[in-house]
């Protein structure tokens, strides 16, 4: 009886790679190759939809926002009028008492505000340098002098360096932009003017979301086939509830952080405590970077003050930190993300240096949503291969 011969995807190695899917693997990469390849050689044919891209992603993605927060209160009228409201009249009310506290802030708490942040602009570069100082005097007066000593390190002359560095860029800096606008002070006014257009556009945007927002899912299901279409709409539905849960989550969790900071640096009577409990609320949309970022002024301002000053910030902002980490978060965004802290700091750092600050606010939705898709379509690969796939499990010993 003659052996058959086994072809080349039957040896030992080429079937521990995956055979002909190996194959078929190499096929699809080079073709991919090949097609970003040839988009890299006619990208002036995408320009038109890069600039509609541009011009589109601000207000819609302020507009996705606003509808995500005005959302349930739509569907709460709905469901306590029964239908019998008009969806318009409902969105035209909510918008009503929207402008009316976006007036009331305004009126009330921005001049405060903008007082407070005239002040410490102002008075920011004294802080500083008596921050250098408060450093000089601490070093001269600890064991560390003598450590620095030994290795001939002039730790004075560095702070004087870095400070005097600094001051000059700081100047350059502002220098290079008043310069810049002047000299193109056409395109500057063409990008005001843009943005200021796209501002304009997020409430039209915004009103027609929520009065034909919840079609949109049944109108993109169309366009699948039917087999499909159960899976599609899972996967929709899944986006759309990370989405929510994140956008509705990560502001409640702000606006908790921001009034604790606040009522915190008022108890201990920290100067400028409403602007820097403002800066808490806004800098934690971003995780475990934006509370670093808060807490910087704060530090300086807190460490010119007095040394028990800084002792009191310190357990203010570890009091904040421990009741936001174990009972805010987890009872307002439980665990719907689902993501490691090391991988949101991966993403943020990534998406950071690819979208700049855009990059950093939209980084984790845009994970989350991608989480999603690719964990749908694994699953679709896997039932595929179950279903095809002979069961060897006689042929080989693990």
């Amino acid at each position: 009886m003659t052996r058959e011969k086994s072809s080349f995807f039957q040896t030992r190695f080429i079937r521990f790679l995956g055979g002909k899917n190996l194959l078929f693997l190499l096929i699809t990469l080079l073709l991919a190759g090949c097609i970003i390849f040839i988009f890299d050689k006619v990208d002036f044919i995408f320009y038109p939809l890069q600039v509609l891209f541009e011009v589109v992603i601000l207000p819609g993605v302020l507009a996705i926002i606003g509808y995500y927060l005005l959302r349930p209160f739509v569907r709460l009228a709905d469901k306590s009028g029964k239908g019998k409201v008009p969806r318009s009249l409902v969105i035209l009310i909510l918008y009503v008492i929207v402008a009316a506290l976006m007036t009331l802030l305004s009126l009330l708490v921005y001049p405060f505000l903008r007082d407070q942040f005239t002040n410490l602009v102002e008075e920011f570069p004294n802080y500083f340098m008596q921050f250098i100082q408060t450093t000089v005097t601490f070093l001269n007066n600890s064991s560390f002098n003598e450590l620095l000593t030994k290795f001939n390190f002039d730790y004075e002359k560095f702070l004087s360096d870095v400070t005097g560095d600094l001051v000059t860029t700081m100047r350059d800096t502002v220098t290079n932009i008043a310069s810049s606008v002047a000299s193109g002070i056409t395109g500057f006014v063409s990008t005001l003017t843009g943005i200021l257009l796209s501002l304009v556009t997020v409430p039209f945007i915004l009103f027609y979301l929520l009065l034909e927002g919840e079609k949109l899912p049944k109108f993109i299901l169309r366009i699948f086939p039917p087999r499909a279409r159960n899976e599609v709409g899972q996967v929709m539905k899944e986006m759309d509830k990370q989405v929510s849960s994140y956008i509705l989550g990560q502001i409640l969790v702000s606006i908790c952080i921001g009034v604790m900071m606040t009522i915190g640096f008022l108890i201990i009577g920290l100067d400028y405590a409403f602007l820097l409990g403002i800066l808490a609320m806004v800098t934690s949309v971003v995780p475990y970077l934006g509370p670093v970022i808060a807490i910087t002024p704060a530090l300086v301002i807190a460490i010119v003050d007095s040394p028990f000053m800084l002792l009191q910030l310190i357990i203010v902002w570890t009091i904040v930190q421990l009741v936001e980490g174990k009972f805010i978060t987890p009872n307002i965004m439980g665990k719907s993300l689902s993501v490691h802290p090391i991988t949101i700091i991966f993403v943020l750092l990534t998406f950071g240096s690819l979208f700049g600050v855009a990059g950093v606010i939209l980084g984790i939705p845009g994970y989350a949503l991608l989480k999603v898709l690719v964990s749908h379509l694994f699953g679709l690969v896997k039932r595929r291969y179950n279903r095809f796939e002979r069961d060897n499990d006689n042929k080989y010993d693990i």
